[in-house]
């Protein structure tokens, strides 16, 4: 029998009518001739509540606690979906993360999946189980709970699907796609049918609806995505392999428009310019699980230099902070901040080596009188972070003037 993953995000299951709807989707799945595992997340806000409850008891919660208590939110909506399933007539049974055999690394917060052994979600499969995953969690070789990070639920599904060599990992939230943009920003934006995984990857690293390393998981393993709305059936988006790569150079074009708002910049002030400081800088970051994205070191003629880089927003206050604890190392005691940027992305294959691609898109940002603080680029990606309260404006314009709407 067939074997599919789906996945259903926090406003799939809010609720208990829309946890029930859920649960006659499986059985359609079910009743099509599929064997289905199904990973969810927490119901709705509950993650949120979770954390603004950890934080009214203690003003820096323990990350181990803090993860512990995180992972009841998905343990909360995928047994009250396997009950449910039960109460349709079907056999399912759910399983945490652990029991699932998702083994991460010990990152709190942030673990990545080390690996998993599916023997167990195989073995409920072969007993004609309905099998119901807490996405979102592992356990870590200390014998700890860990979690994965927001959206991890997506990773978990697709980690699945690629250890159980399922046919393909649907995906379905509260869109009924991915689209040329954000349709909140651009009503004109076109829902695309098909993109391949670098594309969709660029896209979902710079502010598109899906966790990158779901994305990277589905590249390596070859696991095709479908990504669709939980609230209908209209058709939604396939991601995988390129779609026209017979195309080979004729397929250069721009795919979308990402935007993304979780953006700071930390400007580190004339250290030294000489050999050992950006290891000084970047290493403890590296250490506390912290990605850094866009880099831009200037030199002077006094030989030092200016060091700047993004990190997520919420990350800004542990950077920060890490950053403060080397910077006598670093030869500087100036650092400043900010924390009112955005990233905006044309997104599309072949542009970094094809002329004209960033000159239209710096021109656009011109004529729009909007300012580019950083620049960064990729073969597929050409991203210029601006001030946030100009972001959506600059992805409309973009939007616009690479005629997205108009498909191919």
């Amino acid at each position: 029998m067939p074997l599919i993953v789906q996945k259903y995000g926090g406003t799939s299951v809010a609720d208990a009518d829309r946890i029930i709807g859920v649960a006659r989707r499986i059985a359609d799945a079910k009743i099509g001739g599929k064997s289905v595992v199904a990973v969810v997340s927490a119901m709705g806000d509950s993650t949120d509540e979770l954390i603004r409850l950890a934080h009214t008891v203690s003003t820096s919660p323990d990350a181990r606690e803090l993860d512990l208590l995180l992972s009841t939110g998905e343990l909360v909506s995928s047994t009250l979906l396997t009950m449910a399933l039960k109460t349709l007539g079907y056999d399912a049974i759910s399983l945490s993360g652990p029991q699932a055999g998702i083994r991460t690394d010990t990152m709190y917060g942030r673990a990545r999946i080390d690996s998993i052994d599916p023997s167990r979600v195989q073995k409920e499969l072969k007993a004609g189980h309905i099998v119901v995953v807490a996405g979102f969690q592992g356990i870590s070789d200390n014998q700890d709970i860990t979690t994965l990070g927001r959206g991890g639920s997506d990773t978990t599904a697709v980690a699945l699907a690629a250890a159980l060599g399922a046919e393909r990992c649907e995906i379905y939230t509260d869109v009924d796609g991915i689209y040329t943009a954000d349709p909140r920003i651009v009503p004109e934006a076109r829902k695309l049918d098909e993109i391949g995984y670098q594309e969709m990857l660029e896209l979902a690293s710079y502010g598109a609806k899906m966790h990158p390393r779901s994305i990277e998981l589905g590249s390596v393993f070859n696991v095709p995505i479908y990504v669709a709305s939980s609230f209908g059936d209209a058709p939604g988006t396939t991601i995988h392999g390129d779609p026209d790569g017979s195309q080979m150079e004729n397929r250069i074009k721009v795919t979308g428009i990402a935007l993304n708002t979780n953006v700071a910049k930390i400007t580190v002030r004339s250290v030294p310019d000489q050999p050992g400081v950006a290891a000084a800088l970047f290493e403890p970051l590296a250490k506390v699980g912290i990605s850094v994205d866009t880099i831009v070191q200037n030199t002077s003629s006094d030989r030092t230099t200016d060091i700047s880089f993004t990190v997520s927003r919420t990350d800004l206050p542990q950077a920060e902070s890490e950053v403060k604890l080397v910077m006598n190392e670093l030869g500087t005691s100036s650092i400043v901040t900010d924390a009112t940027l955005a990233t905006v992305s044309v997104v599309g294959s072949g542009m970094q080596n094809t002329p004209g691609y960033a000159s239209r898109m710096f021109r656009v940002l011109a004529d729009g009188r909007i300012n580019i603080d950083m620049i960064t680029t990729s073969e597929i990606r050409i991203s210029c972070i601006i001030q946030e309260g100009q972001a959506q404006e600059a992805v409309r314009l973009l939007h616009r003037d690479f005629q997205l709407d108009k498909g191919d």
